[in-house]
């Protein structure tokens, strides 16, 4: 039977016939040097490649990967690829073996054949990247494992898993030393990448020995970090933004205090997300991805932030404002830093989500309604019986102006005193700190 040519998946693979005798092959048209030889009693996926010394072929290369019955084509693709890379770089995939030519099918296949070494890190985690690609998780989620296998076990890409596997100790003193060289926190956040990567690999590499090695090392402490502020705290916190001079960063903070958003996703926040007839600010791709978008309902505070924001964006960078709602002179068009020395802003960031959280407590919301109004999961069984967006419109927006009113009457008469929060809230805001703004109870209005 000649050759045949086409995109290699699993479902052409079950509908080729066996030869009648001897075999054929198939080559894939996306991968060049992949392709299936097809024997009478098995189909095997296979690769070859042109070894080169000093810029002249010095051999061909054919090695088989793995039986399509133990591996799918997905992984023997991305195990492809790496072999094919090695040996773009003039390394053998099997750097033991002989290096010889092969010509035809039948040389694939010999008794002296050594024994395959398996799935290498770098494979694994490409073959994760996709998976968590398929699971819509964002972007920065992605890069953050990156980082890890890349950078932090740049030295292991080329390192069998199933050496890993069988040699836990290797792990764990592996996470000893990057405890010592990038801190306890990194060491840990490493270490469950690897743990992940290594547990997606053996779904179609059982050849790894089912004991993650991860499993072998001793987890350093993590404290969860008690950074927030209290109602007491807000009048010096509001003294230290006002008097930051960029219009564009003093309400980026503000907006991150009042809405608990975290600050990744709101730096990418734009004028096309933001609704006024229905009063939210849409986040398309918050952390955990695309799955977990949703509204944030807001407040008359927010949107006030929202729009100075936007004034203000519209003056400095009238170009990347047209995209952004905190634009700044970067890279991406919008603010990409957020962090400020502690002696300008003693709190940003992460540290006012759990402001956010603490200030809901005195502000009367209760566990169940903050959860929603940050875009936490809810435990327990009654999760799937709520409706976030059908409370959405009345009853999170009355829970959300509840925390932002709790938060600018702590102010007090700070408002009205100073100057640069004068000149940054305006006299209504003074007078309304004061005198309590229009949605309070009845009997103060």
């Amino acid at each position: 039977m000649a050759e045949l040519r086409f995109q290699i998946n699993d479902k052409a693979i079950e509908r080729l016939p066996p030869p009648e005798n001897g075999r054929y092959i198939v080559r894939d048209t996306e991968l060049k040097g992949f392709f299936l030889v097809v024997g009478t009693r098995k189909k095997t996926f296979t690769i070859q490649g042109d070894l080169r010394e000093e810029g002249k072929r010095a051999a061909t290369i054919r090695v088989a990967i793995g039986d399509t019955s133990e591996m799918s084509t997905r992984a023997a693709r991305a195990v492809a690829k790496e072999y094919l890379s090695q040996i773009s770089r003039g390394q053998h995939p099997r750097g033991e073996c002989r290096i010889a030519k092969a010509t035809t099918a039948a040389a694939l296949e010999t008794p002296e054949a050594p024994k395959i070494v398996g799935i290498t890190l770098r494979a694994a985690w490409e073959r994760y990247k996709i998976s968590m690609v398929r699971k819509n998780r964002s972007e920065r989620t992605i890069e953050s494992y990156r980082d890890h296998i890349e950078r932090i076990f740049a030295g292991w890409l080329e390192t069998p898993l199933i050496e890993l596997g069988n040699d836990p100790a290797k792990v764990a003193a592996k996470h000893d030393a990057i405890t010592e060289e990038n801190g306890p926190y990194i060491a840990n956040g490493s270490m469950r990448t690897l743990r992940a990567v290594y547990n997606h690999a053996r779904k179609t590499n059982r050849e790894l020995p089912p004991d993650n090695p991860v499993g072998s090392i001793d987890w350093n402490g993590e404290k969860r970090r008690d950074t927030g502020m209290g109602l007491a705290d807000l009048k010096g916190w509001f003294l230290e933004l006002a008097a930051i001079d960029n219009p564009i960063r003093r309400e980026f903070h503000l907006f991150t205090l009042l809405s608990a958003c975290r600050p990744a996703a709101l730096k990418e926040a734009k004028p096309s997300h933001l609704d006024l007839r229905r009063r939210v600010l849409h986040v398309p791709r918050p952390k955990g991805g695309a799955d977990r978008a949703f509204d944030i309902p807001l407040s008359r505070q927010m949107i006030r932030c929202l729009l100075r924001a936007m004034r203000f964006g519209r003056l400095m960078y009238p170009f990347e404002a047209r995209e952004w709602i905190f634009p700044a002179d970067s890279a991406d068009g919008h603010l990409a830093e957020q962090k400020e020395e502690r002696s300008t802003l003693s709190k940003w960031g992460n540290e006012l989500r759990q402001t956010f959280r603490t200030i809901a407590n005195p502000a009367g919301v209760s566990e169940l309604d903050a959860r929603m109004l940050m875009n936490h999961s809810i435990p327990g069984v009654n999760a799937g019986y709520i409706t976030r967006h059908k409370l959405l419109e009345d009853h999170l927006r009355a829970q959300q102006q509840a925390i932002s009113s709790t938060i600018f009457n702590a102010l007090g008469n700070a408002v009205a005193e100073d100057e640069n929060l004068i000149a940054w809230l305006g006299v209504g805001a003074a007078r309304n700190a004061i005198c309590r703004a229009a949605d309070e109870s009845p009997s103060a209005r």
